[in-house]
């Protein structure tokens, strides 16, 4: 147990690892507010990111602490280098970026090297701490209060200090928190689909962590029953629950404080939906899941939490082998990997992404479409086009009704799968299909991958074909000409868009989930003490 507690922070800490990427500024900002009173009272200096470059405050700061270290004045350091007093003034409070002449001059008076001067760490706690106060009053946020700054020097108390970037970071939150708009939700969502397409929507630090988590409890092959999922749970000190009045906005529910996993006894539609919706609440608590600081950790961690559950429920090193096997005889067909491992077309169609580049060497995409047409989920790394809008993002837009997305939607046949040919201004692509009913419509789930790949794959054979122009409006956005002369003037319908595409996303930790019926349910079935 201690190898995989360790394995699974070394996969929480890769996996967070991202966080320091430009869009996860949001959640800087978040943490900052929830712990930046403590901080700021102990005096703890802001901690620069490893590729960042050092800027006037900066340097400033480290050039007056070298020279009050040396018992130097303003003015001995003016003559050493032959400038002004106001001119080392105007550059030790960060006012003026100084030239290369001047850091060689200033460093060879104080005895120290340019690099001393060009660090980007703060030279004290203290320094930090001012330096931080500093940007903050020269900010956006700051400026948009309308109040006048407070004057950063040695008469600034320590505890005053921290307390005004405490509260500074508390509205850095709230505005973040505000700003959560529809266009965050889609900017976050393009920079999480464009970091898996560059990982091949394959992340091996969950993959270890499944492995050792299924050696736990002794499963070595085959599809993972319910009952092994049980014993997941309670490998990991969690009891099960089923009850019949769970959240209407969840799916399930953990206690931590009386390791209790709660799900709904009526179950879920589908036959895996219930070991699913349990293995995602146990992946949450194995990568030592947060709350989330912001919209875009919110995705991360459910994209996390989805991979490794279908990495328990599909394991790599099976998986692999019965694709493989499938490659060599030309017949992958992911009905047949739904069928093995006993999961949902969904679980089967993620889980082929995560292996089909990685360890079979094919490009894929995959897609999830609601009846109506609109993109739901989507994945690629096999150069197709998906629909987007001006800021790249897809989720939101319509499909081409010539793509087998929308296609299926029009075939009797459920039983069977669905695959055609669709070729498009990228590329000819070939694509399978399935529509699964769920309480909020029918949606269509489908895998494809360019047409030099399709050797692989049953259903290859295919007669069915279709050509899209789109993003070309004449496709198949445009009415014809005949029906637009008729009708253009006297059409005035009446839009029935979902509330989430124009309110902004819902507030707190988690999105969509209201935390006091959560509070209450936990009350209700407490156990008695």
């Amino acid at each position: 147990m201690a190898g995989t507690t360790e394995n699974r922070r070394t996969a929480r800490n890769a996996t967070s690892s991202r966080a320091t990427q430009s869009g996860r500024t949001g959640r800087s900002t978040a943490a900052g507010a929830t712990t930046g009173t403590a901080a700021a009272k102990a005096g703890t200096a802001a901690v620069p990111a490893a590729d960042a470059e050092p800027d006037a405050l900066t340097i400033g700061r480290r050039i007056r602490f070298l020279r009050t270290s040396k018992g130097m004045t303003l003015e001995d350091l003016a003559s050493a280098i032959d400038r002004a007093p106001s001119q080392i003034s105007t550059l030790e409070n960060g006012k003026r970026e100084p030239k290369f002449s001047q850091l060689q001059a200033i460093a060879r008076a104080l005895g120290a090297g340019v690099d001393d001067l060009l660090s980007t760490e703060a030279p004290s706690e203290r320094d930090g701490l001012e330096i931080e106060l500093e940007r903050v009053q020269r900010g956006p946020l700051f400026a948009s209060l309308g109040i006048e700054g407070v004057r950063i020097g040695k008469s600034l108390p320590h505890d005053a200090l921290g307390t005004i970037l405490a509260l500074h970071r508390e509205l850095e939150r709230l505005h973040t928190e505000r700003a959560a708009t529809p266009e965050e939700a889609r900017r976050a969502n393009g920079e999480l689909r464009d970091e898996m397409r560059a990982k091949d929507n394959y992340l091996p630090e969950l993959e270890q962590v499944a492995k050792e988590l299924l050696a736990d409890v002794g499963h070595t092959s085959g599809p993972l029953p319910q009952r092994m999922a049980a014993e997941i749970a309670a490998h990991l000190g969690f009891t099960l629950h089923y009850v019949s009045d769970l959240p209407h906005s969840t799916r399930s529910v953990i206690d931590t404080r009386n390791r209790r996993v709660y799900l709904p006894s009526k179950g879920f539609r589908g036959r895996s939906n219930t070991r699913s919706a349990l293995l995602q609440a146990l992946a949450s608590h194995v990568l030592d899941h947060t709350e989330p600081g912001d919209y875009g950790e919110f995705l991360r961690q459910r994209v996390e939490a989805n991979y490794l559950a279908a990495a328990l429920m599909v394991p790599e090193k099976p998986g692999v082998k019965f694709l493989r096997d499938a490659k060599d005889e030309r017949e992958i067909a992911i009905e047949d990997l739904r069928d093995a491992f006993g999961v949902s077309f969904e679980t089967a169609a993620h889980r082929f992404t995560n292996i089909a580049t990685r360890h079979l060497g094919i490009p894929v995409h995959f897609m999830k479409v609601h009846e109506s047409g609109i993109l739901h989920k989507a994945y690629e790394n096999d150069g197709v086009r998906f629909p987007s809008d001006a800021l790249g993002a897809v989720e939101g837009q319509h499909v081409c009704k010539k793509w087998t997305a929308r296609q299926v939607f029009d075939v009797e046949d459920r039983f069977n799968p669905y695959a055609q040919y669709t070729d498009t201004p990228s590329g000819t692509y070939w694509c399978t299909s399935r529509v699964e009913n769920t309480s909020d419509g029918a949606f269509s789930v489908s895998v494809g991958v360019p047409f030099a790949h399709v050797k692989w794959f049953s259903g290859r054979e295919t007669t069915v074909r279709s050509a899209s122009r789109c993003p070309d409006e004449s496709c198949c956005r445009r009415p014809p000409e005949d029906l637009t002369a008729k009708w253009g003037d006297f059409a005035w319908p009446s839009a029935r868009p979902h509330a989430s595409m124009l309110a902004a996303m819902p507030s707190g930790a988690y999105p969509g989930v209201e935390t006091t019926e959560v509070y209450k349910f936990l009350e209700r079935h407490a156990p008695e003490d």
